[in-house]
């Protein structure tokens, strides 16, 4: 392969990190063309960018970042290895966890998520379990609805028992 080329490749997957905060290293290999083409479809529809790359070329960009948590994940450069790009931190965790369900690949060597690098397929279940900013929004609203549902329901009560009581002092009076 010419320098050339392996600049340009080391530069679109240099941008390809800029402009997704999260990435998964994987090991495809040994997926037929009918099932890496079901697994390209299934990213796409989840946001996901699935990208083959050489380990030497995605090792220099590792190393070129010098953030040291990237930097942890060039140990995990070895054998084939596709790159899952995304927006949302574990939605490339849930879909190889489907995907293990139904055969052992694809396979997680490391990932690169919310600023922290998590090596070794041990991680999966950790990965799996990191909210999405929707899903942190959506707890966030329900733990600030909560209280207020409580008020309003006590308020709700309170008022009927109070016209209760006054009911019946009217009609003690009477």
């Amino acid at each position: 392969m010419k320098k050339e080329l392996k600049n340009q490749i080391i530069e679109t997957i240099s941008e390809e990190l800029k402009a997704y905060p999260n990435f998964y290293i994987t090991d495809i290999a040994g997926l037929n063309a009918g099932q890496t083409s079901k697994l390209r479809r299934e990213c796409f529809e989840k946001g996901i960018k699935l990208s083959v790359v050489k380990n030497t070329l995605f090792t220099h960009v590792l190393k070129a970042s010098g953030n040291s948590e990237l930097e942890a994940l060039v140990d995990t450069l070895v054998g084939n290895t596709a790159i899952m790009y995304t927006a949302s931190a574990n939605a490339p965790a849930k879909l190889i966890k489907e995907w293990q369900k139904k055969g052992d690949k694809p396979a997680l060597k490391g990932a690169y998520v919310q600023e922290c690098a998590f090596v070794g397929a041990d991680k999966l279940e950790e990965l799996v379990s990191i909210k999405s900013k929707e899903e942190l929004i959506g707890d966030i609203i329900a733990m600030l609805q909560s209280p207020i549902k409580n008020v309003l329901g006590a308020l709700q009560s309170g008022g009927q028992t109070i016209a209760g009581v006054v009911k019946t002092l009217e009609e003690k009076n009477q």
